[in-house]
C-alpha cells in the first residue's frame, strides 16, 4: 500500500474553517496542528486509516505533506509477514529520524517480541505510543495527549466537507471513483499460518444499517466502484446470528446474501459496480450467483483457496477441501459463465511433498483460476505452523512459488486471449488530456492494484473523450502480458 502523507506524498486533509471569538468577531488566525500520516498494508488497514483521518479532520487537525513539517506523525503498520514487518519498522525509523514524535498503530502494534515485550517498543523505544489495529479512539487519545488541539467551541464539531470527505462515509484515501467498504472486523478461523485473529480478534460484523448508510453516501459522492472487504466476507452476520436491523424504515437481515442484494439495489441508480473480496467458498455463496448472472453484482470473486491438497489444507486448518472447491467452481460457472475468480496460494508449506505440490499445480489448471497470486511460505512469529514438522528450505519454497506462477500465468494468459475481439465496459482510472493519447482503466475482471489493467488506445473519433471515473465501452484488440489493449468505441 502506498504511503499517505509520506515525505513523497501530497494528499492532505482540508484545513478546518477559521474560528470566531465569543463576541462573534473573527478570531486571530492560528494554523491548526498538523499530523503526518503513513498507511501501510492491506485495504482493511487502509479503511482503519480513513477512520482515523476522518476523526482528525472533524476535530480540526490538518495533515502535513512531509514528516519534517508535521507536529506529530502517525504510522499505521502491517505485521503479517516478515517483509511487511521490516517495511513497517523501517518506516517508523524514518519518521523518528525526520520528526521524532511518532505514534504507531495497526497490526504490528499488536505483535509481541520474542522476549514477550511489545515488538515496536523494543525496536523503537522513542515512539510516543503504540496501539493495535482498528483502534481509532486509542489513537485519538494518544494524539490528544501529545498534541492537544486548540479549542474552538464554534467549529470543533463541524468537519470541512470537501474533495475527500464523503458524508457518512468519512475521508477516503482511494481515488474519488472507487472506495473500500469494510463490513466486518476480525476472523473466526484459526489457520495455522496466520496470526490475524490474535491481532484483530474474532469476527465482529458491522451493523447492516451502518454499512448500507456508508455505501449510499459513497455512491452519492461519485463512487463508481465499491470494493467490499473484510477478513471473511461470506461469514458476514454469523456473529450477530443473522439478526434483523431496520434501514430506511424496513427490516434487513445481517446476512451476506441480503447485504449483497441491498448493495445491488443501491448501486443500480448510479450505474456503479459492487466487487466482492475475501469470499470463502461456503455453500451459501451460491445464493449470490443470480445477482452476478444478472449483472447486479460484478461476476468476480476473490476467494482465498491457499492450497488444494486435502492433507495440506488440514495442516493449514483451512475450512474446505480441494475436491469440493472444484465442484463449487464448476457450479458457479454453470450459473454464471462470465464469472472471474482470483485467488491466493501458499507454496512450500511445512510438510508439503512434491506430490502435494503437484496436486496444487493440477488444481490451478483444472480450476482455470483467472487471476492467481502465490507466496512462498514464510514463518510468522506466533503462528502455529512454526511448530509443524517438515519445514522446507527457503530455496525450495521459492522454487515452488516460481513453478506455481509459471503455471498460473499460463492459465491466465490463455483466458485473457479469449477476450480479444470482445467488447467490454471499462472504468477509466487515468486519462490525461481527456484521453486524447489514450489512458488506462479496468474491466469487471480487474480489481485495482492486484489484477491487470485495460490499456486504452486514443479514441478514433475526435468527439470521444475519456474521463477518470467514467465508463467507456472498448473493443479488446490484443493482450499485453497481464493487461488488455482496447480501442474505445
Amino acid at each position: 500500500m502506498a504511503c499517505v502523507q509520506h515525505p513523497h506524498a501530497s494528499a492532505g486533509v482540508p484545513v478546518p474553517l477559521p474560528g470566531y471569538d465569543n463576541r462573534g468577531m473573527s478570531a486571530p488566525h492560528t494554523l491548526p496542528p498538523t499530523i503526518g500520516f503513513v498507511s501501510l498494508g492491506c485495504p482493511k488497514a487502509l479503511t482503519d486509516s480513513e477512520l482515523i483521518l476522518t476523526q482528525l479532520s472533524a476535530e480540526g487537525y490538518a495533515t502535513s505533506k512531509s514528516f519534517a513539517g508535521a507536529d506529530l506523525v502517525i504510522v499505521n503498520t502491517c505485521g503479517f509477514i516478515d517483509d511487511a514487518v521490516k517495511e513497517s519498522l523501517d518506516t517508523i525509523g524514518e519518521a523518528l529520524a525526520a520528526n521524532g514524535r511518532v505514534i504507531v498503530t495497526g497490526c504490528l502494534g499488536a505483535r509481541d517480541a520474542e522476549g514477550g515485550g511489545n515488538l515496536v517498543k523494543e525496536a523503537h523505544p522513542k515512539v510516543l505510543a503504540v496501539t493495535g489495529p482498528h483502534a481509532t479512539q486509542e489513537v485519538m487519545d494518544a494524539v490528544h495527549q501529545h498534541l492537544p488541539k486548540p479549542h474552538d467551541p464554534f467549529v470543533d464539531l463541524v468537519p470541512d466537507v470537501r474533495e475527500q470527505f464523503r458524508g457518512e462515509a468519512g475521508i477516503k484515501l482511494t481515488p474519488r471513483h472507487y472506495a473500500y467498504l469494510k463490513i466486518s472486523e476480525g476472523c473466526n478461523h484459526r489457520c495455522s499460518f496466520c496470526i490475524i485473529p490474535s491481532m484483530r480478534g474474532d469476527l465482529v460484523s458491522r451493523p447492516v444499517n451502518e454499512v448500507l448508510s456508508e455505501a449510499r453516501a459513497l455512491f452519492e459522492s461519485g463512487v463508481k466502484e465499491l470494493l467490499v472487504i473484510s477478513q471473511d466476507t461470506s461469514a458476514y452476520g454469523v456473529d450477530a446470528r443473522y439478526g434483523t436491523a431496520f434501514w430506511d424504515g424496513r427490516p434487513v437481515k445481517t446476512r451476506f446474501a441480503d447485504l449483497c442484494e441491498e448493495l445491488a439495489k443501491l448501486a443500480e441508480p448510479y450505474g456503479a459496480w459492487v466487487r466482492l473480496h475475501y469470499v470463502y467458498p461456503y455453500p451459501h455463496v451460491d445464493d449470490i450467483l443470480p445477482l452476478m448472472a444478472d449483472g447486479r453484482i460484478l461476476p468476480y470473486l476473490d476467494v482465498p483457496f491457499q492450497h488444494a491438497h486435502p492433507d495440506v489444507l488440514r495442516r493449514m486448518k483451512r475450512p474446505a477441501s480441494g475436491e469440493r472447491n472444484l465442484e463449487r467452481l464448476a457450479a458457479w460457472r454453470a450459473a454464471c459463465p462470465q464469472i472471474v475468480v482470483r485467488s491466493t496460494f501458499i507454496a512450500g508449506f511445512p510438510g508439503e511433498t512434491e506430490d502435494e505440490f503437484q496436486a496444487l499445480l493440477d488444481f490451478v489448471q483444472e480450476a482455470q483460476i483467472d487471476r492467481a497470486g502465490c507466496f512462498a511460505y514464510s514463518p510468522v512469529r506466533g503462528a502455529a505452523a512454526n511448530a509443524l514438522e517438515g519445514q522446507l528450505p527457503a530455496e525450495l519454497r521459492e522454487e515452488r512459488r516460481q513453478r506455481f506462477m509459471a503455471v498460473a500465468e499460463a492459465v491466465s494468459a490463455n483466458k485473457l486471449q479469449r477476450r480479444v475481439g470482445s467488447t467490454m465496459q471499462v472504468l477509466v482510472d487515468h486519462a490525461p488530456a481527456l484521453g486524447r493519447k489514450g489512458g488506462t482503466g479496468r474491466s469487471y475482471a480487474d480489481a485495482p492494484e492486484i489484477d491487470g489493467r485495460v490499456q486504452l488506445l486514443p479514441p478514433q473519433k475526435a468527439s470521444t473523450t475519456l474521463k477518470v471515473g467514467q465508463f467507456v465501452k472498448a473493443r479488446v484488440v490484443q493482450t499485453q502480458g497481464h493487461d488488455l489493449l482496447a480501442q474505445p468505441l
